[in-house]
């Protein structure tokens, strides 16, 4: 890390780092959209006008504000506005419908929601107001507007509880994740520190800006001075004048965008798709071997990958300068200040960029050990270099383009079906998305067999969300079990149909 970023990493909040950085280097850039462009000193100005305008809305210091937007400059400058209040701000995934946003409302006791009203053809306003959410309105292209001088003095405590972050976690409910400024700025020097990336850099922001790696990636440009485009809606081969026209150097985000920029530059072998990139990075989901090396061997740049969760959004990072094996086979080393403690296979962590817990107190409690180490649930080891491989993991999460996926949830709402007797739902290894979402059913005698169409359907017309949809279903006649308490064996419905590559659909 540079000496400027290291001076900058000592803010004690997120407010004082973008402040010092826009007294550094006010007018350069730092978020790119279409044909916007917001500078580092635009960020903190009119940051501070937002902020205004939600203090005459009635929010103040500790008051929960709930958001789920897309990723636009807006909502960077809303969440930032937030911060600069010392309020307590509550990010929801865009895609997330009332299932999940009314229990998010309601755990978090927002008292305001900011939405971005139609959608990508569905009515967000109309969804808060059914849920019966407070101090909804609308934050797209207008934001609320205020006069700075009506403004307390920003926060100056770091480590107060100012993130509720959702994750599905194991269980059908999302589980409430608390962060502080100071967790969220550790996750972001880390993830800086490790790509080893510099001032003429130009990053992308193509995932959700609610996820964890918003903030994440935020702190980054906020430390090396850099900008990022930012992408509303991702897809290839739209996405690519975006990336060319701002000749970005730094893209990626989880195991499916990789796959994407890998089979367009199958289009045409040997015609970089995006010229100006040297470096494809992320985390999230599971990382092929082979997929990494196909990225470099046919890409030409280099594929960085990591390990990372909401509770903690940096734990080990790949550098650029690892070994091929390395960056193939493992998920990085931590960086200085994450501790990692392997207990019968299992991966514990301790460190600053650890989430306080959970908004339920139990499942805090449940959540560290008596040293104070978090207990991820997943297994691995670590090797000789300090480099950490996963071998598995004992949640029965399904990691879908590095968002989870409870499968309890899926299987809850296919056990109402006449159709299904029982049923398992697991995540099949998969090149594009790093696991698929597969239903493993029983039927009842003389039932009609289920399809694909008909499965997702019926979970639609429940509510799920749509990146929850299975990819996959087989029938079997009977789901494999153990002979005590008749538990189904899951890890041999995966070798049976890992394989598959979607055929029973």
């Amino acid at each position: 890390m540079n000496e400027t970023a290291h001076a900058l990493g000592t803010s004690r909040t997120l407010w004082e780092l973008l402040d010092r950085r826009a007294a550094l280097t006010p007018d350069r850039p730092v978020l790119l959209q279409d044909d916007r462009t917001l500078t580092f000193g635009e960020l903190r100005s009119r940051a501070e006008r937002v902020a205004a305008g939600l203090y005459d809305m009635g929010v103040r210091p500790g008051t929960v504000v709930a958001w789920q937007l897309p990723t636009r400059i807006e909502t960077a400058l809303l969440s930032f506005a937030i911060a600069r209040l010392g309020a307590v701000q509550s990010p929801v995934i865009p895609f997330y419908r009332d299932r999940e946003v009314g229990f998010a409302l309601r755990e978090s006791k927002a008292e305001f929601f900011a939405v971005p009203g139609e959608w990508r053809g569905f009515d967000h306003t109309a969804m808060a107001r059914r849920l019966g959410a407070r101090g909804v309105f609308e934050a797209y292209d207008g934001l609320p507007d205020g006069d700075p001088a009506v403004l307390p003095a920003p926060p100056a405590d770091g480590t107060s509880v100012r993130w509720i972050y959702w994750t599905s976690g194991t269980t059908s409910d999302p589980k409430g994740v608390l962060h502080t400024d100071r967790s969220l700025l550790a996750g972001g020097s880390c993830l800086a520190h490790a790509l080893r990336l510099t001032r003429d850099d130009v990053g992308s922001i193509a995932f959700p800006y609610a996820h964890i790696g918003g903030p994440d990636y935020m702190v980054m440009l906020l430390l090396y001075g850099f900008p990022a485009v930012l992408f509303e809606h991702f897809a290839l081969p739209a996405a690519l004048d975006g990336y060319r026209k701002h000749g970005v150097t730094v893209a990626g985000g989880s195991t499916a965008f990789y796959s994407m920029f890998l089979a367009e530059q199958r289009k045409q072998p040997g015609v970089p798709v995006v010229p100006s990139l040297r470096l494809l990075a992320g985390g999230g989901a599971p990382k092929p071997p082979e997929l990494y090396h196909a990225v470099v061997r046919e890409m030409g740049v280099q594929l960085t990958h990591g390990y990372g969760m909401t509770e903690v959004p940096m734990i080990t990072m790949g550098a650029p300068d690892d070994s091929a094996e390395n960056l193939a086979t493992t998920e990085g080393r931590p960086p200085e200040g994450m501790e990692i403690r392997i207990v019968d296979g299992e991966v514990r962590l301790r460190g600053e960029a650890v989430c306080r817990g959970y908004l339920d107190p139990a499942q805090s409690a449940a959540a560290f050990d008596e040293d104070g180490f978090f207990v991820t649930g997943d297994l691995g080891r670590l090797t000789d270099s300090g480099h950490l491989v996963l071998t598995g993991r004992s949640k029965d999460v399904i990691i879908r383009k590095g968002e989870n996926i409870s499968a309890k949830e899926i299987e809850d709402l296919l056990h109402r079906h006449p159709a299904v007797r029982d049923v398992a739902v697991v995540g099949l290894p998969d090149a594009e998305r790093g696991e698929r979402v597969c239903a493993v059913v029983e039927q009842p005698p003389e039932a009609e067999a289920l399809t694909l169409a008909a499965v997702t359907s019926y979970l639609r017309a429940e509510g799920l969300s749509v990146h929850k949809l299975p990819e996959q279903v087989e029938i079997v006649e009977a789901l494999p079990r153990n002979e005590t308490l008749r538990k189904v064996l899951k890890y041999k419905l995966r070798e049976r149909f890992a394989g598959t590559g979607g055929k029973g659909s």
